[in-house]
């Protein structure tokens, strides 16, 4: 962007995605001088293959992709009938091993959801705090084989999303207890006993806003640190 700006520019995204994961729904601002005629077209000619803008707007007053945010939605796409899995869609699905079971993933999913510190499935930050409120985390199988996670929450930690999948595929495949996922919440540290899923499975798919008049409140609000829950 500064190469087609010729000025400095400082981006802020909504959501800060691991190295492999992908975004078709990300959201970014930043502050510019003026913008220039054909801005878009500018910044396909310049951008990887892999990476486009799709819309560039005037944003409103007090925005801020990041902390004017209310939820983040994922999706998490993973194959576990290896003679099913798309070899078009290696990309972005995780071709497992094991059968996986729809009812006990869904089980151990449900009783995660809610605000918690989920200090056990991120990688912690200093001066960060681990708390999150977990709306959304249900999975379904799709008629090609493909069981997807739908996962939404007011914000994620560092590797959260892949670290409960991680944990929650252990228990679809029977290694582990549908309470087994819960009660590592217990933990005020990462648990040695999650695996992280792999990165190419989860999608950051869309970024939910308040109204435009709610804005600078919302950014306000989020920048506080949580406490825990009471």
């Amino acid at each position: 962007m500064s190469m087609v700006l010729r000025e400095d520019v400082r981006l802020t995204v909504a959501g800060r995605t691991d190295a492999g994961v992908h975004a078709t729904g990300q959201v970014a601002h930043c502050d510019l001088s003026a913008v220039p005629d054909g801005f878009r077209d500018r910044l396909a000619r310049a951008l990887p293959p892999d990476l486009r803008v799709l819309a560039v707007s005037k944003a409103p007053p007090g925005f801020d992709a990041r902390f004017s945010a209310v939820r983040r939605h994922y999706t998490y796409r993973v194959c576990d009938r290896q003679w099913a899995a798309d070899p078009l869609r290696r990309v972005d699905t995780v071709t497992w091993p094991r059968p996986l079971d729809v009812a006990l993933l869904n089980d151990a999913a449900t009783l995660l959801l809610g605000e918690h510190d989920f200090a056990a499935f991120c990688k912690r930050r200093e001066g960060a705090t681990t708390i999150r409120e977990l709306q959304r985390l249900k999975w379904t199988r799709q008629p090609d084989a493909v069981l997807v996670a739908d996962v939404a929450a007011d914000a994620f930690c560092h590797s959260m999303v892949r670290s409960l999948v991680g944990a929650l595929l252990a228990v679809g495949e029977g290694r582990k207890p549908v309470e087994w996922p819960a009660a590592l919440l217990k933990e005020t540290s990462r648990a040695s006993g999650v695996s992280v899923a792999p990165a190419h499975g989860l999608t950051l798919t869309r970024v939910d806003y308040p109204p435009d008049d709610q804005l600078a409140a919302r950014a306000h609000r989020t920048r506080n640190l949580r406490t825990a829950a009471k």
